[in-house]
């Protein structure tokens, strides 16, 4: 991917150097929960989090910290791939007739506080709608590489997109829509919103490449294929049968594999929201 040349996005907040700790209410069940969630990118941490107040007040305490060069690069990596969104999205807004209200990312080690709650490490990065916030330990890259197998830069740059992606549908009200419906159907029902949801976000990102390489040239040799690979490697079938052995497709809450690689190549072929539209496709 030929990202050094890119624009660095003025929204990264960088809390590295804060420490916290936190303990989950009741014992290690709840945090439990939530790692288990997290593996699935936690998408939706203002309910994840809101698991019966999880959390006691974390303490925070502010520490010397030296990235190391390899942390520093991938820092600006990801502040080039968020700008890379904010051009991408502005210009799609913009087109709309509307203005993009750029998200702010969060850089944090370890453990991090947002506006959905106390989050750790383990659960993957995610966007919190509530304070518009993507958040994301640096250390995941090397999860996403050597234990999920899913290596590559356009990879990485894959997973900030589809984060954006749930910052969008923030914005159009598409989330929202969703979440009140959970109270209304049953927990499989909901779950094929939320797949629905997922694969949304998956085809944004999709977008969101075509875009960039349209205007850009970002793309180079073999990128595309990153992409797909690390959207295969994170569906749920795949992960399921990882951790348990077995498969169960009513608990999917981001979808399958091959629904995860064929969203995010329809966005990369066809560039529009319109073709995005997973809630009116009959067959995902």
């Amino acid at each position: 991917m030929r990202w050094k040349d890119g624009r660095r996005s003025g929204n990264i907040e960088d809390r590295r150097g804060v420490k916290l700790s936190g303990k989950a209410k009741g014992g290690g069940i709840g945090l439990l929960v939530l790692v288990l969630v997290g593996l699935f990118f936690g998408i939706d941490p203002a309910l994840m989090l809101q698991l019966g107040g999880n959390m006691n007040t974390p303490s925070m305490q502010e520490s010397s910290y030296t990235p190391s060069e390899a942390e520093n690069e991938l820092a600006e990596f990801v502040s080039v791939v968020l700008a890379d969104t904010e051009d991408t999205w502005g210009a799609l807004f913009s087109q709309a007739g509307t203005r993009y209200q750029e998200p702010t990312l969060v850089l944090f080690s370890g453990a991090v506080e947002s506006a959905c709650g106390f989050a750790q490490a383990a659960m993957g990065p995610f966007y919190c709608p509530a304070d518009r916030k993507v958040y994301i330990d640096l250390s995941f890259y090397q999860d996403l590489r050597t234990t999920m197998g899913a290596p590559g830069d356009f990879a990485q740059a894959y997973v900030i997109a589809h984060e954006v992606g749930h910052h969008v549908q923030n914005l159009l009200g598409l989330s929202d829509k969703v979440h009140s419906m959970r109270q209304r159907l049953s927990p499989a029902d909901y779950n094929k919103l939320s797949v629905r949801l997922e694969l949304q976000a998956d085809c944004f990102a999709g977008l969101w490449a075509n875009h960039a390489d349209r205007t850009r040239h970002i793309l180079e040799q073999g990128d595309v294929e990153e992409a797909l690979n690390a959207a295969s490697m994170i569906g749920d079938d795949r992960l399921q049968q990882q951790s348990r052995g077995y498969v169960t497709p009513d608990s999917f809450t981001h979808g399958s594999s091959k629904q995860r690689v064929r969203w995010f190549r329809t966005g990369l072929q066809a560039g529009s929201v319109q073709a995005c539209d997973t809630f009116s496709a009959v067959t995902l």
